[in-house]
C-alpha cells in the first residue's frame, strides 16, 4: 500500500512545502491538496514549488473540477509540471463542491465531468483531442504522462469511475463502505472490458494518533468532526438524487438526517460550528483515530480490501506528529517485509 498526504494551501504556502518535503521524507509516495482557489491559495503554484524542492513524490489535487479552469488551461498546467520535473502529478477530479458553491455555481454534471476528463487526459499526455469543435493537441508534449482519478459516492459516478478512471477516490475510511464502492467501480470496469487492476483504488481520511486514553480520544474526535460535515454535503446531494430509500447504504447516509445547512467559510476547518450534527461513531468509522496499533489493524483492514494507497488528511492540530507517527510507526509496519539473507 503508497501512503499519500493531503494538505490545504493555506498561508504561508512555505509551511504547506515544508509539510509536503517531511512527509516525502517519511515515506509518502504523494502530496496531494485541496483545490478550492478563493478559500486558499491557487495549488498550481505550490505544486511547482513542491517538485522543485523534493525528489520522488506524486502532486495533484484531491480534487479538480471541470468548472473552475477552462480544460486545456488544466492539461497544460499538468503537460508543463511533467516537462520541468518528469511525470510527478496526478489529477484528482470530481463533480466539484467548495470551489463552484461558493462561486454561486453547482456541482457539474456527470456528463461534463465524462467529457473533460478525457479531453484533460489525452492533452495531458500528449495526445489529441476534441474541443469547441477543433482537434487540438499540445505540440510539445508528447512525453508529459499523467493519470485521472475519480472521485465518487454515488452509483452513478461509481460507475463512471469504472469505466474511464485511472484511478478511485473514496474520501471516507470506513470499510464497508469502501467495499461497496469499489465493487461497484471494479464491476463497472470489468462491464466494458476492462481488468480490475487498471484502476487503483485510493482511500482518503483524517488520520490522528492518540496516545490511548478516552481524554485524548474524545479531543482527538473533535478535531476531526469537520469530515463528517464535509462528507455530509455529498450524502445529501445523493439523498437529493436517489432518495432516502435508494440503494445507497445507510451507514452513507443515516447520519445526516440532523443536517441544517453548511458554511464554506469554515469548510474543512476544526472547531467549525455546523458539524455538531456528526456524532462520534461516523467519525470512528469514516476517520482514522488510536493509538499506533489502531491505525496499522484499520489500514490492513482496506489493504485486504483491495485499497492501493491511503491517503491521509491533515487537517487538524497535529500535523507535524501524525506525519512522524506514521513516518516511523504505521508505515514500516505496512511495509512489505523482505529478507536480505534466506
Amino acid at each position: 500500500m503508497d501512503f499519500g498526504v493531503v494538505l490545504q494551501t493555506t498561508p504561508p504556502s512555505a509551511r504547506v512545502i515544508d509539510l509536503a518535503k517531511k512527509a516525502e521524507t517519511y515515506g509518502f509516495s504523494h502530496v496531494w491538496t485541496f483545490d478550492s482557489h478563493i478559500l486558499w491559495q491557487e495549488p498550481y503554484v505550490i505544486f511547482s514549488q513542491i517538485l522543485a524542492e523534493t525528489r520522488n513524490v506524486i502532486v495533484g489535487p484531491m480534487v479538480t473540477n471541470p468548472a473552475t479552469r477552462d480544460w486545456t488551461v488544466t492539461a497544460s498546467t499538468y503537460a508543463t509540471l511533467n516537462e520541468m520535473y518528469g511525470n510527478r502529478t496526478v489529477c484528482g477530479i470530481g463533480r466539484g463542491d467548495s470551489a463552484v458553491r461558493l462561486t454561486n455555481g453547482a456541482p457539474s454534471t456527470l456528463k461534463t465531468l465524462r467529457e473533460s476528463i478525457h479531453v484533460i487526459r489525452e492533452l495531458a499526455n500528449g495526445r489529441s483531442a476534441p474541443y469547441n469543435g477543433s482537434e487540438i493537441r499540445f505540440p510539445w508534449a508528447s512525453k508529459s504522462r499523467c493519470e485521472m482519478w475519480v472521485a465518487a459516492y454515488g452509483p452513478k459516478a461509481l460507475a463512471l469511475a469504472g469505466e474511464i478512471g485511472d484511478g478511485f477516490i473514496l474520501q471516507l475510511a470506513d470499510p464497508a463502505i469502501a467495499e461497496w464502492t469499489m465493487a461497484a467501480v471494479r464491476d463497472a470496469a470489468l462491464a466494458l472490458g476492462r481488468a480490475a487492476s487498471d484502476v487503483t483504488m485510493c482511500v482518503a481520511a483524517p488520520a490522528y494518533v492518540t496516545n490511548g486514553t478516552p481524554e485524548h480520544l474524545a479531543y482527538a474526535r473533535d478535531q476531526l468532526r469537520w469530515f463528517g460535515g464535509m462528507v455530509g454535503n455529498h450524502v445529501a446531494d445523493l439523498v437529493g438524487r436517489y432518495g432516502q430509500g435508494s440503494d445507497l447504504p445507510v451507514s452513507l447516509t443515516d447520519y445526516i438526517k440532523d443536517r441544517r445547512g453548511y458554511d464554506y467559510n469554515e469548510h474543512g476547518q476544526t472547531g467549525n460550528t455546523h458539524t455538531t450534527f456528526v456524532p462520534d461513531e461516523v467519525i470512528d468509522r469514516f476517520c482514522i483515530i488510536g493509538p499506533v496499533e489502531e491505525h496499522v489493524r484499520r489500514l490492513r483492514e482496506l489493504e485486504a480490501l483491495g485499497v492501493d494507497q491511503f491517503a491521509v488528511y491533515l487537517q487538524h492540530d497535529a500535523k507535524d506528529e501524525t506525519l512522524r507517527a506514521y513516518g516511523e510507526s504505521v508505515i514500516p509496519a505496512i511495509a512489505e517485509t523482505v529478507k536480505a539473507k534466506s
